[in-house]
């Protein structure tokens, strides 16, 4: 009798429904694919007995200390916990007699994280529990059983975590007391060919529903329907005869034309985020340890990783793991990415940051696998600064790769393949993958999207595709592997293969046509409140990058001069390495968990601790001889300016005594003291012993006006503050220019409501504009009249629960008003913003970026212009018309919005995930206005701020000892005043060598001349890497060598100066 005929082009869907019921693991698995998985199973003793020692708290004890431990037994269904907590099981495997000769493996799921060790202390895999998408619990204990198996013995360290931490939902806060089920502990033989059936199955499913109405998807639909007709379970002959189908089915190929895809595994590990740190080094041995083992059993896969640091734990604490990466690495199946110490943010960290985010990672691949990255891989960060090509570039990368501005939630990025064109015009090849994600999982569906989502396919006809479980680690899984294979030149899909990502950029240079390019920075539109989420470790960053700036460039002076004195080159590597890890892409940007910041904060404290002590120990080996016994027995100070230009400042010394003290600050007792003139890169001395002294300031005053307004006045301004704490008039004397518009006041607290439609930590929406209260100020009172210093204090009810104190200030030597602040916050998904209204009319607002500046509108055309209203910037944000402007300072803030002629600065966030105490509690900072003649590019705007930010460094002298006493100034860069000496260092492998970085910092061409006191006997331009670039013409006149730069607009330059020893 003749079958009966299928109708199923009538009823496809009915059809689809019956297939992917074949493959589901649920109601029907005893008589679908799953019934037919297994050939054999054992579990219990004697197959399989189980030990356990649990480690105290939260310690992750190793491996050698773990063994030495007293274990119970255990068995299936075992809880395991507390959140944290780590188990360690010791098993005994006896693999039963009829599986001899069979590839036999444990399944081990005890519902959380795991990772298999040998008898003998080898890291062998990791372990992913408790279902979903990432879950994977086998583990090979052979390829093929013997007759008499001896009992193996297995440790397994288990993790009380998920793969995405412990908390409620994604990113709910952790659940402490969570518990975690040991589900399975059995040995099985796989079906292979049951299995095979099953990959097969789930890609002609895909393609039968995601190619409908197409020849092809109707083709897989039937080649499915015939399958599931032939199988029956247990019949070993009729899953051959249904591979036989499936094998005719994919034997068909596509064309040549067709889009290709370039492949390559990777797992993304957050170095932290909703696990700490410890975990993550834990997770780093999980995963790719799996993947090398993938690597043997498949020769043609590729796995990628990046971040150096990662690396540098694996290099620690698992050695001999780390050995095995390296001799993949050669084979070129495990490919170190990425060039940098972690994958880091790119909005907060500063320029010279990014700078060492490449010379660490880069130096570290050279080191331990022979070559550096020609691959800047960024997945996963919050807005790319537009200074990186430049950066990339001079770290000797061409090539970079995104993916996260898909995620973009107002305007589409509209490019795939391009160009990314930096402030100074340099350029670096750039691809975002088409499918959206880095955490492919080997889908049709995700095939598909990579050609219809290729915004320039017109151009380039290929992609990259990046497969594998991600954040929380894991790779890929065995099933993706197997289902690239099947589909890699399969007729209705694009081409897919594995590949290096060289091979896919190497390719599109050669063969890509009229690729467009985009200028400026990739902003994101998304994630603004990364720019204040946990201000405190913003706070700790900026104080850690400018103290190491300071430090490196004084260690560099007293290695010079101070006899005996060694550059601290091994302790500046360690603390550099630490600020790097903390500006990781979830830890700087404040969407980490609590634990997270306790850890972050721990590692600040150690390097400032470091940088305090390094920083007294250069000036002590410069300035011993003459600074005083004690504060208190001082008769002057000492003040050395690492800044390149001259300065003069009110500073603030504690304890100081003495008949040249001209005031005393109210709020802490400290004298003020005039630092007059103080070269740049030099130093002088502030005698205090004569009461008489010239304080070289016009006395500043303050006083109430006759409708209750405190008045700041010196030579410069005027200031109005009103009795609700409001700026309410800022008149520029010299110009004779009121700035504040009538009817508006500056320094105006705005409490915003704060609640964004999901990423709690990560997000500001648009509509956070739209509701808020103005908070007034009482209190308002004179605390310091002067000479030196003027100062009114405000304070500033927020709500019941959190208040606002301010200073005022007003110095002599400045038309820069200062705002001190102190806030005790306690609020729940608020934002404190302040406010400034100014008399100036300008189309954009110009803010500092990493090695220059990046302007925004002022206005809302556009959805691109509406999209960017919250926006980052560093110590300065900027709104000039022609002929003047005001600049708002910062010490540790970068969030800002401009509208119109309304300036603001987000201060303080409140959300509750996945910190739920985030920005709780105490903070202290500061920020100030600086009015200027002339547009931005006309006024000295980025020199204020790095004053601002980088005070005077002083030591209580003995005023007599050290009236003839001068060292310096060492370095002095004279010619056009908008290029900035950022960084004076010694050169990473010879600290006889230094390292001059500078950077042109308005945008225009500029000549400027390095001069040095140092002994230098050569000069060179070198890149990040301090490779050299070509020789720099050495002028001698004296005691002075210096070389004449030529800049053009934000051009990052580097000199290496050899010097005699």
């Amino acid at each position: 009798m003749d079958k009966p005929m299928s109708y199923l082009q009538k009823h496809p869907s009915i059809t689809r429904d019956r297939v992917a019921k074949f493959l589901a693991d649920g109601q029907w698995k005893d008589v679908n694919i799953h019934a037919s998985l297994y050939e054999a199973r054992a579990s219990g003793s004697p197959a399989i007995e189980m030990e356990m020692w649990s480690a105290p708290g939260q310690d992750r004890p190793t491996f050698e200390h773990a063994v030495k431990q007293e274990f119970a037994p255990i068995q299936v269904g075992h809880m395991f916990g507390p959140s944290w907590s780590t188990h360690w099981v010791r098993m005994k495997v006896q693999i039963p007699a009829e599986m001899e000769g069979k590839h036999v493996r444990l399944l081990f799921d005890p519902s959380c994280e795991a990772l298999v060790w040998s008898d003998r202390g080898e890291p062998l895999q990791g372990i992913t529990g408790d279902g979903g998408d990432n879950y994977h619990v086998d583990y090979t204990v052979t390829k093929k059983a013997k007759r008499d198996e001896h009992v193996r013995v297995l440790y397994l360290e288990v993790g009380c975590n998920g793969m995405f931490g412990n908390g409620g939902g994604l990113i709910g806060p952790p659940q402490e007391d969570r518990t975690f089920r040991l589900s399975t502990a059995d040995l099985v033989v796989y079906n292979d060919n049951a299995w095979a059936l099953y990959y097969d199955m789930e890609i002609l499913a895909a393609m039968a529903k995601n190619l409908q109405d197409s020849p092809r998807g109707w083709q897989a639909l039937v080649a499915a329907n015939d399958i599931i007709n032939e199988f029956s379970v247990g019949d070993q002959k009729s899953i051959k005869s249904a591979l036989n189908i499936s094998a005719k089915f994919f034997a068909a190929q596509g064309g040549q034309g067709n889009h290709q895809v370039y492949a390559i595994g990777n797992c993304h590990i957050d170095t932290a985020w909703l696990w700490p740190y410890d975990e993550t080094k834990r997770k780093i041995a999980r995963s790719w340890s799996t993947q090398l083992d993938y690597m043997e059993r498949y020769p043609e896969y590729r796995f990628a990783a990046s971040q150096a640091q990662q690396f540098e734990w694996l290099r620690t604490l698992y050695p001999s793991l780390f050995k095995r990466i390296q001799e993949k690495a050669k084979t070129g199946q495990f490919i170190p990415i990425g060039g940098t110490w972690i994958e880091m943010d790119c909005n907060i960290p500063s320029g010279e940051s990014l700078a060492r985010q490449f010379l660490l990672g880069q130096r570290f691949y050279k080191q331990h696998f022979g070559q550096t990255c020609d691959v800047f891989w960024l997945p996963d960060t919050f807005g790319y600064s537009s200074q990186l090509p430049q950066i990339v570039r001079l770290a000797g990368a061409k090539y970079f790769f995104t993916q996260k501005l898909s995620w973009n939630n107002i305007n589409k990025f509209p490019h795939t393949t391009f160009q990314w064109a930096g402030l100074d015009g340099s350029s670096v090849l750039t691809h975002m993958a088409p499918a959206n994600t880095y955490t492919a999982q080997v889908t049709v569906s995700d095939l598909i999207n990579s050609v219809k989502q290729h915004k320039d396919v017109a151009y380039s006809n290929e992609s990259l595709y990046l497969y594998g479980n991600g954040d929380g680690g894991g790779g890929p899984l065995e099933a993706m592997i197997e289902r690239l294979d099947r589909i890699k030149d399969v007729d209705g899909l694009p081409r897919i293969k594995h590949a290096h990502p060289n091979e896919f950029y190497e390719h599109v240079e050669k063969t890509a046509r009229d690729l467009v390019t985009w200028k400026g920075k990739l902003y994101f539109e998304l994630h603004r409140g990364t720019y204040t989420s946990q201000a405190r470790t913003k706070q700790y960053n900026r104080q850690a990058e400018l103290l190491l700036r300071d430090v490196e460039m004084l260690s560099v002076v007293a290695q010079s001069v101070a006899h005996g004195f060694a550059y601290p080159a091994a302790e500046l590597d360690r603390v550099w390495k630490l600020v790097c890890l903390n500006q990781f892409h979830d830890v700087i940007p404040g969407s980490s968990i609590e634990m997270v910041y306790r850890d972050s904060d721990k590692i600040y404290e150690d390097v400032v601790n470091s940088g305090k002590a390094l920083m007294e120990s250069a000036m002590t080996s410069l300035f011993s001889h003459v600074a005083a016994e004690s504060v208190s027995k001082a008769t002057g100070v000492l003040f050395v300016n690492t800044t390149a230009w001259p300065r003069s400042d009110v500073v603030a010394v504690p304890g100081l005594q003495g008949p040249g003290v001209q005031q005393i600050r109210e709020r802490d007792n400290a004298a003020l003291v005039v630092a007059a003139t103080v070269p740049g890169c030099g130093m002088s001395v502030a005698d205090v012993t004569n009461g008489s002294a010239d304080i070289e300031a016009v006395p500043v005053t303050a006083f109430k006006d006759s409708k209750g307004n405190v008045v700041l006045e010196n030579i410069f301004v005027t200031a109005k503050i009103s009795p609700r704490g409001h700026l309410v008039s800022l008149w520029d004397r010299r110009e004779e220019r009121e700035l504040v518009p009538k009817g508006c006041a500056a320094n105006v607290f705005r409490l915003h409501d704060d609640v964004p439609l999901f990423w709690d930590a990560w997000d500001i929406e648009i509509y956070n504009q739209e509701k808020y209260t103005e908070l007034e100020g009482t209190n308002v009172r004179i605390v310091d009249e002067g000479p030196l210093l003027a100062s009114v204090f405000v304070e500033v009810a927020i709500s019941e629960n959190s208040v606002l104190r301010q200073w005022i200030s007003l110095g002599a030597t400045t038309p820069r008003l200062d705002f001190d602040c102190s806030v005790d916050w306690h609020e729940n998904r608020k934002c404190l913003k302040v406010a400034f209204a100014w008399d100036i009319h300008s189309d954009v607002a110009t803010y500092e970026t990493q090695f220059g500046i990046v302007q925004r509108p002022t206005h809302r055309n556009t959805t691109w212009d509406m999209a960017k209203f919250e926006v980052c910037g560093h110590k300065f944000a900027d709104l000039s018309e022609h002929g003047y402007g005001v600049a708002l300072l910062n010490d540790c803030k970068y969030g800002f919005s401009t509208l119109g002629n309304v300036m603001s600065m987000s201060l303080l966030r409140a959300p509750k995930a996945p910190d739920a105490n985030c920005d709780m509690g105490h903070h202290s900072f500061r920020y100030a206005i600086y009015p200027h003649k002339g547009a931005f590019g006309e006024a000295s705007v980025v020199r204020e701020a790095y004053q601002f930010n980088v005070p005077l460094v002083q030591l209580p002298v003995d005023a007599t000892s050290s009236a003839d006493f001068s060292i310096m100034p060492f370095f002095t860069l004279s010619g056009d005043s908008s290029v900035v000496l950022d960084t004076v260092k010694a050169a990473e492998d010879n600290s006889s060598q230094v390292v001059v970085r500078m950077y042109e910092a308005y945008g225009g061409h500029a000549r400027v001349k390095l001069s040095t006191k140092l002994r230098v006997t050569r000069a060179q331009l070198t890149n990040i890497l301090e490779e050299h670039v070509e020789d720099a013409k050495l002028v001698v006149l004296g005691s002075k060598r210096s070389v004449d730069l030529a800049f053009k607009p934000f051009e990052v330059k580097t000199v290496k100066f050899q010097v005699k020893a």
